[in-house]
């Protein structure tokens, strides 16, 4: 079932927590979930405004997209800000919606090498 999250022993408790929040968040019977729902509705009713909104939203996901770009090399949250546009980017366009999903997949695998290593690595000092 999509959007199902399975219980995996290697993950820590606070992995599991925040993986639980995000599922309980992203549940499409939240109320702002709703709210933003019926406002959609009514701006697809109005080509024109169709229009304008997801010109505003490309316009706005790019630029912070491209902004999280320039920080990722300097200290601080830059990935984080390019996952933000991608995210603002998703809401109106798939292509974006499949790049972050692809994102996601890779930093998980990653995430798993990553612990892995580090558990291989001290399996051999001890």
């Amino acid at each position: 079932m999509p959007g199902t999250t399975r219980p995996d022993p290697d993950r820590t408790p606070l992995e599991r927590t925040v993986r639980a929040e995000i599922a309980a968040a992203e549940r499409p019977d939240r109320p702002v979930r709703r709210w933003l729902r019926g406002i959609r509705r009514r701006i697809d009713r109005h080509p024109r405004l169709r229009f304008a909104y997801r010109t505003g939203v490309g316009i706005l996901g790019g630029v912070i997209a491209v902004a999280g770009l320039a920080l990722v090399p300097l200290p601080g949250p830059g990935w984080l800000v390019v996952f933000l546009g991608l995210a603002i980017l998703g809401t109106e366009f798939a292509w974006a919606r499949r790049l972050a999903a692809w994102v996601k997949r890779m930093l998980d695998r990653f995430w798993a090498w990553w612990k892995a290593r580090r558990a291989e690595r001290e399996a051999r000092t001890t």
